[in-house]
């Protein structure tokens, strides 16, 4: 997959630059993806109410597998409507992925996958089948107020 060029979030009333100098690279973006240890899972019920839970799970080839039961809420909504939004666990370095989510069981895929989620938690998922998320949407800010307006930083996937 080729970088995404970076843009601006249309975040009116925030002092967001209107040119991309200081912009995030994806790159900045990807080494937090990778480094998270816990992600924030946000999807939506079929009541259309929101759903929000910290999963476990490894940033690989631009996408983020994690595991949980079938049978939980996050799953149950994602098999529903895929469509959902992940982040990192820190804050004031965010970045936020926008996407689609679906269930992974190819042995061949998920073989490295298990080998990294073995390595980064000491728990073995071999044989296990993985929700995968594919960005469509990523955005990406510093939260300090001298570097804020000038990081704000969306990419965009695809079409």
């Amino acid at each position: 997959m080729t970088d995404p060029a970076p843009g601006r979030p249309h975040m009116p009333g925030y002092g967001i630059a209107d040119d991309t100098d200081g912009a995030l690279p994806w790159n900045w973006a990807r080494e937090r993806l990778e480094s998270s240890r816990n992600y924030w899972v946000a999807s939506t019920r079929p009541a259309a109410r929101p759903h929000l839970m910290p999963v476990w799970g490894v940033w690989m080839d631009d996408r983020l597998y994690f595991s949980t039961a079938i049978t939980s809420t996050k799953a149950r909504n994602m098999l529903a409507n895929p469509e959902c939004s992940i982040s990192t666990e820190h804050a004031n370095e965010a970045v936020i992925v926008e996407g689609v989510a679906r269930v992974e069981d190819e042995e061949e895929t998920l073989r490295p996958v298990w080998a990294a989620y073995k390595q980064k938690y000491d728990w073995d998922m071999t044989g296990e089948s993985m929700f995968v998320i594919a960005p469509a949407l990523a955005f990406g800010f510093i939260e300090r107020a001298e570097e804020f307006g000038r990081s704000a930083t969306r990419w965009q996937f695809g079409a």
